[in-house]
């Protein structure tokens, strides 16, 4: 298996790979139960012009068809929001790695209370991406989720 720290690096690159394309810095990654990549995404709201793709439903979306996603770990660099949250638990994915929560605090509660395991890390490079990306570019932050 993996560990978090691993899994987080690839969401991160994905982030990066978001911010120079000039949107919003968020990665995420679905990993399959053994550690392999299903599928993996950045937010690309502001490069495709379309509200509904966050980092999170990008890796889903790129992962494609499996029976079930119980055995699945999703991992983003920032807490998921509502709409993400709703994914995970519309697909019963297991397990969500958060790179931080600090900058924005999402669903992650709820999805514990749902019995989704929920493994945050306090990451500073996520930290730091997101707190660069609100200071620069607030107009964009607050568009969709910063609210």
């Amino acid at each position: 298996m993996t560990d978090a720290a691993t899994m987080l690096d690839i969401a991160v690159d994905e982030a990066r790979q978001g911010l120079a394309e000039g949107g919003i810095p968020i990665g995420a990654a679905l990993f399959g139960p053994d550690g392999t990549v299903l599928g993996r995404g950045h937010n690309r709201r502001v490069q495709d012009d379309d509200p509904s793709t966050h980092a999170e439903t990008a890796a889903f979306r790129n992962a494609g068809r499996r029976r079930h996603y119980r055995d699945t770990t999703m991992v983003t660099t920032l807490s998921p929001c509502w709409y993400c949250s709703g994914l995970v638990r519309q697909f019963a994915i297991g397990h969500v790695i958060i790179g931080e929560s600090t900058t924005f605090h999402g669903g992650h509660d709820w999805l514990t209370a749902h019995g989704v395991q929920i493994t945050i890390l306090d990451d500073q490079r996520c930290i730091a991406l997101m707190r660069d990306f609100i200071a620069t570019r607030p107009d964009l932050w607050f568009e969709d989720i910063g609210e």
